[in-house]
């Protein structure tokens, strides 16, 4: 067997290049160096569709710009994601900040003050409400309306910007980007309670989950390729990875993605899908033995900014037939 010396990293401010020198390193520095040469892989990739599944906390975490970034160079084609994200970014978009708090805190008395704690982010629980209202409000003006979750938040783009030109969110670039956002568990989240506010009043509103699974699919069987790239696990996960199943089940073996990345602190041996490993994925068929495949062990918001920084210093140009 052919062995490669192992490189020893050298600091530098280049993010781009100590990326590549952590590839050749060890342990999760390796795989976060690696996850970045895949990502480019995938970007200089004509044929391939780059697919992003969102969980976690991260707008409130501050990862909102990141992704922005991500999404404005077309870095990834669909985004799939917790419906929180989604809320908290239209938030920020309207104006409602998240605020410097800390893990140790009083939570009755963040209670008593209207503060609600996202690990050690603050924020104003009747700010949060006052969008909740807007949203009740906006499905009574789109009503009726039942379509998928992708088409839903195509609609909400349209309502920030209206009403915060100057804003600035994921959801708002992404529709400027035509890429599509799925939230597959939209009543799981604010803007499911804001749905339900409508719902309640007579508002006829509906959204259609099965739809997202139809349009999700759809857009991987026209893929030539698809790479997905994972920040956390969850709902987004399975959602992306299923629809490599429900292909197969209309006599379209795709094969699986044929690149996959995933950023993620949970383990497989606990059996969560979060943790779950792309090798046992292979047994599913959502990827094959030739997937180029990477998962890192690390907390998002720290390989998410770095990752990006790297991406964004080497600058793929992006070239979708």
């Amino acid at each position: 067997m052919q062995m490669k010396p192992r490189r020893s990293v050298s600091p530098t401010n280049d993010v781009s290049s100590l990326l590549a020198e952590m590839s050749t390193s060890g342990f999760q520095g390796k795989k976060l160096g690696e996850s970045v040469a895949i990502w480019e892989e995938m970007i200089r990739d004509p044929e391939c569709t780059i697919i992003l599944g969102l969980s976690g906390a991260m707008v409130p975490a501050g990862m909102q710009e990141c992704l922005i970034e991500l999404v404005r160079r077309r870095y990834v084609d669909v985004i799939v994601s917790t419906g929180a994200n989604i809320f908290h970014d239209i938030a920020e978009h309207l104006g409602i900040r998240h605020f410097l708090g800390h893990h140790v805190a009083d939570d009755a008395a963040l209670y008593r003050e209207g503060i609600d704690r996202i690990y050690d982010v603050f924020a104003y629980e009747e700010q949060f409400r006052s969008v909740d209202w807007q949203v009740a409000d906006f499905a009574a003006e789109i009503a009726p309306f039942n379509a998928s979750s992708a088409r839903f938040v195509e609609r909400l783009a349209g309502l920030i910007t209206c009403l915060a030109p100057e804003g600035r969110s994921i959801t708002a670039a992404a529709a400027e980007a035509g890429v599509p956002i799925f939230v597959p568990a939209l009543c799981d989240s604010s803007i499911g309670i804001a749905l339900t506010v409508a719902r309640r009043r007579g508002v006829d509103i509906g959204i259609d989950q099965i739809a997202d699974a139809d349009e999700l699919t759809a857009i991987v069987e026209a893929s030539g390729r698809t790479g997905v790239v994972y920040v956390g696990g969850g709902v987004p996960k399975n959602f992306i990875q299923q629809t490599q199943v429900i292909a197969s089940m209309h006599n379209l073996e795709l094969g699986g993605h044929a690149y996959a990345i995933q950023y993620t602190t949970d383990a497989p041996h606990w059996g969560g899908l979060s943790g779950c490993t792309f090798e046992e994925a292979i047994s599913w068929g959502k990827e094959s033995p030739e997937t180029r495949q990477v998962q890192c062990f690390c907390d998002a918001t720290i390989a998410l900014p770095i990752v990006t920084s790297a991406l964004v210093g080497r600058s793929p140009v992006r070239n979708r037939g």
